[in-house]
């Protein structure tokens, strides 16, 4: 008999869900469903930064020859290591930083580097990848980088792995789930069952299973039946025999949010109602 896990909180009833491929739960309990960017895309993009830095070196090196005319080797080599600097570690962390992980090469192949906590890249972490982009990229020619990727399930190369970074897709990430419906066969049974609020984690699985459409219908069956008995004991009474768990989950999920919705629209107008008689004077005092 295996020994319960102590984690809590969304990222465990994630885990114990097995629901967390794949997924980045940020800062304020929201599940991210993200694909690792693949070798290629970094490659591809990668190769078109390259081009602009390297486009970028050639051209502030000729401004700085012709500007600054008369410079023996040693200030020319001091122009040229001032310049690789700016172009290999200075311009990728600035552009990275302001742009929040993304790049000319990152916006042609549709990714974005952010944190392995879904929020975005900071100053520190593109600092880190630059810097560590000086010899796996620039001077390996990029062969460090794509050994690294191809080894990691996630595509991370070393940069990401000493910044805590994670390239995924933002195209395919940009798509919304649609929005749950009551299935109509448990419409009625929903009306009058005593439905509790679900544990903020349990809740957060059971939305992301429901909005999840990349599984096999075997795992999906098996997801679904651990997670309905994980909500159940949160229903009475239980649905009706033969239910599909999969369907006694929506009808939890949307009789839940239906009730919120409507406690807060109550809550709106005795709020509205109070205010306007505080604001009135009183005993009907003329103004």
């Amino acid at each position: 008999m295996t020994t319960p896990s102590r984690r809590t909180g969304p990222e465990a009833a994630l885990t114990r869900a097995r629901l967390h491929e794949d997924l980045i739960v940020t800062g304020e309990a929201v599940a991210l469903e993200v694909r690792p960017t693949s070798v290629g895309l970094r490659v591809l993009g990668a190769m078109v930064d390259a081009v602009v830095y390297v486009l970028a070196a050639v051209g502030l090196i000729a401004l700085a020859t012709q500007l600054l005319e008369g410079l023996n080797e040693a200030q020319l080599g001091v122009v040229q290591v001032s310049t690789l600097a700016v172009v290999m570690v200075i311009a990728p962390t600035a552009v990275e930083t302001l742009s929040r992980g993304r790049s000319l090469g990152k916006l042609a192949t549709g990714i974005r580097v952010v944190r392995d906590d879904g929020g975005p890249v900071r100053l520190r972490h593109a600092l880190v990848r630059a810097l560590t982009g000086v010899g796996e990229l620039w001077l390996s020619g990029g062969s460090i980088a794509v050994i690294a990727a191809a080894v990691n399930k996630r595509g991370k190369r070393l940069g990401d792995l000493l910044a805590g970074t994670y390239a995924v897709r933002v195209r395919e990430g940009a798509r919304r789930p649609a929005p749950l419906t009551m299935p109509p066969e448990l419409a009625a049974w929903a009306a009058g069952a005593d439905i509790r609020a679900l544990p903020d984690g349990l809740g957060l699985a059971a939305r992301t299973y429901a909005s999840r459409t990349s599984m096999t219908p075997q795992h999906r069956a098996e997801l679904g039946a651990r997670l309905a008995a994980q909500v159940e004991p949160f229903v009475a009474p239980p649905p009706p025999w033969g239910t599909a768990p999969e369907r006694f989950l929506t009808a939890v999920l949307v009789a839940r949010r239906d009730r919120e919705y409507a406690a807060g629209l109550r809550a709106r107008e005795r709020e509205t109602t109070e205010a306007a008689q505080i604001a009135r004077l009183p005993h009907e005092i003329p103004g």
